[in-house]
């Protein structure tokens, strides 16, 4: 098989995974808003989509830690990255349909570690670990509990502004101050996650050169050839456009199950969540940590919803999403592995 085909198969695997990363994630930036009824669920996905696709083209930081920095490049091949994709897609898809607000960003990373251990036969240092614990796991751990503790703390504050002013007033105010939040909150999402498909499509175009033999592709396929790991335009271009349209279609079973069962929210509770996970991210993202967004908008409602009463949570379904967050990383990267053997055994 040609080594530009198997590399745009791979690309379509990348962009298949923005994609579901797009309808899978779109409840991450407008649950909140369609939640409060601030926006309809139409509305809020076009707003969605056009706030992602500019926060997907606003930085290269994360994608070059995906890209470049969590695995040795040297030690892997394009069948590692095409395996890592379909193990992604594979966890996306089985949470987005039993409606749980599992991490995509887990999913890929958790696909890229699994496939890239298969492929260097348990050499663990195909991993590299100085980067992998500062950008991934510390922050992994630590966001969170800092949406969490961010979400209470700014719910308190304002639950101080607005005691004096009526409900109607309060609703009122923060209905259209959350058209700015939520698009915040679209914009970040695009920041982080858009660039972590960007990083994939950009080491598997810098591996298939290395080893693929791409020195002898077509002219007007020339576009693929990298000597060097670059994040080139058209790389931020197409990974934002997918993950647009992926958002666009939009996530309702996930949107029912932040906005609406979790805990009950108004305007100014979602004003608060989605600033808080949205600040977070655009920090993070700035230090090129790959944090997920299900993680900080999710701690971030839930925050929200305990500085009222601990008890107004849906503490059966926060047990179920903790339980799929658990799982993401291993399963994925299971998965992954066990791709990559198949892929071996079978001859591939």
């Amino acid at each position: 098989m040609e080594p530009a085909f198997i590399l745009l198969l791979v690309i379509f695997a990348v962009l298949v995974f923005t994609y579901t990363n797009g309808f899978h994630d779109a409840a991450n930036a407008i649950a909140t808003v369609v939640g409060t009824r601030v926006l309809t669920a139409r509305q809020a996905v076009i707003l969605g989509a056009i706030t992602n696709f500019i926060g997907a083209l606003s930085g290269v930081a994360v994608a070059k830690t995906i890209g470049a920095g969590l695995v040795d490049a040297h030690l892997i091949t394009i069948g590692t990255v095409f395996c890592a994709m379909i193990a992604g897609i594979g966890w996306n898809v089985l949470t987005w349909y039993f409606g749980l607000p599992s991490s995509s960003s887990q999913a890929l990373i958790g696909g890229l570690l699994g496939a890239a251990l298969a492929t260097a036969h348990n050499h663990w240092n195909v991993i590299q670990w100085s980067v992998f614990y500062p950008k991934v796991v510390l922050p992994m751990l630590i966001s969170p509990v800092l949406g969490f503790i961010g979400g209470m703390a700014m719910m308190t504050a304002l639950f101080v502004l607005i005691r004096p002013m009526r409900p109607r007033v309060v609703d009122r105010v923060f209905g259209r101050l959350q058209l700015v939040s939520a698009s915040f909150m679209g914009w970040s999402h695009g920041f982080a996650d858009g660039q972590k498909t960007m990083g994939i499509v950009a080491l598997a175009c810098f591996v298939a050169t290395k080893h693929g033999g791409l020195q002898h592709i077509p002219k007007w396929l020339s576009f693929l050839y990298s000597p060097e790991f670059e994040i080139k335009t058209w790389i931020k271009w197409t990974c934002g456009l997918a993950m647009a349209m992926g958002t666009y279609i939009g996530g309702w079973r996930i949107i029912q199950t932040l906005g609406r069962k979790m805990v009950r929210l108004r305007p100014v509770h979602g004003f608060a969540a989605e600033t808080t996970a949205a600040t977070l991210l655009l920090v993070t993202g700035r230090f090129g940590m790959p944090i997920s967004t299900t993680h900080t908008i999710t701690t971030a409602i839930m925050g929200v919803g305990c500085a009222r009463r601990f008890s107004a949570l849906n503490w059966e379904l926060v047990e179920r999403i903790l339980w799929a967050w658990v799982m993401t990383i291993p399963a994925s990267g299971l998965l992954a592995y066990g791709l990559v053997v198949a892929g071996g055994i079978l001859g591939f």
